[in-house]
């Protein structure tokens, strides 16, 4: 079954905002441009997303979703908690190295919308409670579950902060949080 050609347009608008606003921001991209690239109407557009914030929490969805997809696989092809975890760093690597990458699309959103009750906020906060809970159910195989819940906070931090020393151009931050992740994981294991 082929989708709609609505589908398609409104699937279209998402992938032109989520090209622009990672490049250059949410609020600095104004509605008009992201029209004018999509080469849609504006009738269309605000049929699909009546707001502008509509459209973000499509955009911040839909990244966190191929996100999850792209685990999903690489998860996988491990069996170990251990390297379950390790393919989450080797993916962040290779995104760190990218043309793709410029910085975090869900950090540059709770920098532009800072509100705890705004509905891009809360969008971030899926994200990035998603990937925590993600490696809080991996190492749940290995160890209690209030560990394994502390662990993946602070893998969580490793990550977030590995990215955002790349972002800066720190060629080994993601070397930095591995060895420091995997420290965090023995420790975990062992704690009495």
């Amino acid at each position: 079954m082929t989708p709609s050609p609505a589908i398609d347009k409104r699937q279209h608008v998402v992938e032109t905002a989520y090209s622009l606003f990672k490049r250059a921001g949410f609020h600095a991209t104004g509605i008009d441009r992201i029209i004018a690239e999509a080469d849609v109407a504006k009738m269309t557009m605000y049929r699909h997303f009546p707001s502008k914030d509509e459209l973000i929490v499509e955009v911040l969805d839909y990244r966190a979703r191929r996100f999850e997809r792209q685990l999903d696989q690489l998860a996988q092809e491990v069996a170990t908690p251990e390297r379950k975890i390790a393919k989450i760093f080797d993916w962040h690597e290779r995104w760190f190295s990218s043309a793709d990458f410029h910085g975090c699309l869900f950090a540059h959103a709770l920098a532009e919308f800072g509100d705890p009750t705004h509905p891009v906020f809360q969008a971030v906060a899926r994200q990035k409670n998603g990937l925590k809970r993600r490696m809080q159910a991996i190492l749940e195989a290995v160890m209690p579950s209030k560990r394994a819940e502390g662990a993946a906070a602070a893998l969580l931090m490793l990550i977030e902060g590995a990215t955002l020393m790349a972002q800066m151009g720190e060629a080994d931050a993601i070397d930095s949080a591995r060895k420091a992740a995997d420290a965090v994981i023995a420790s975990a294991r062992t704690a009495q």
